[in-house]
């Protein structure tokens, strides 16, 4: 054997060692990744208590607002269920996002608390604005009358569909009667 060429166990030994290096720095990433995790969390926590005395408010009964933090790949705090806070790429700006029928839009984002608890103020004010409006739409007195009126046109339309079958029906036989008297 050559004295140059590296033997089977020198080889194994190398490969041993190669493989403990990336589990130390899969390890390493890992503590860096759950590091930025948690400190996403505090900094949700911040707004999540900013917040707090706003969700207080709202009246009871209203099961619009669920909300909490949640930890995940991408920690949140949830306003709602189409709102949420998430802090940004930098570490440092919050970003108050809606998800919507046309995709996710942007409400607010600083790197302040007290600009993203007015942004989730406004948008729980809208979101009560327009259950008050869709509420007055289904109690206004207009809208009996509406379903009162589609009632009676449908009950027409039955009537309608019903003598002109009878007619049909009446004028066939007549003009079967006629064909055999012929």
């Amino acid at each position: 054997m050559n004295e140059h060429s590296p033997s089977v166990q020198d080889k194994t030994s190398e490969l041993k060692d190669a493989v403990r290096r990336a589990r130390l720095e899969d390890a390493e990433r890992s503590e860096v990744i759950a590091e930025l995790r948690t400190a996403a969390l505090a900094r949700l926590e911040l707004v999540a208590a900013a917040v707090a005395p706003v969700l207080a408010e709202l009246p009871e009964g209203i099961d619009l607002f669920d909300h909490g933090l949640v930890a995940g790949e991408r920690p949140r705090f949830y306003v709602d269920v189409l709102a949420f806070v998430e802090v940004d790429r930098d570490r440092r700006t919050f970003r108050f996002l809606v998800d919507t029928r046309h995709g996710r839009r942007l409400l607010a984002a600083s790197e302040d608390v007290d600009v993203i608890r007015r942004a989730v103020t406004d948008y729980v004010a809208r979101r009560l604005v327009e259950r008050e409006k869709a509420l007055a739409a289904d109690a206004s007195p207009a809208a009996a009358p509406s379903h009162e009126a589609a009632g009676r046109h449908g009950g027409d339309l039955l009537f309608a569909f019903v003598m002109g079958a009878l007619v049909g029906a009446t004028l066939f036989y007549l003009a079967l009667w006629w064909r055999i008297l012929e």
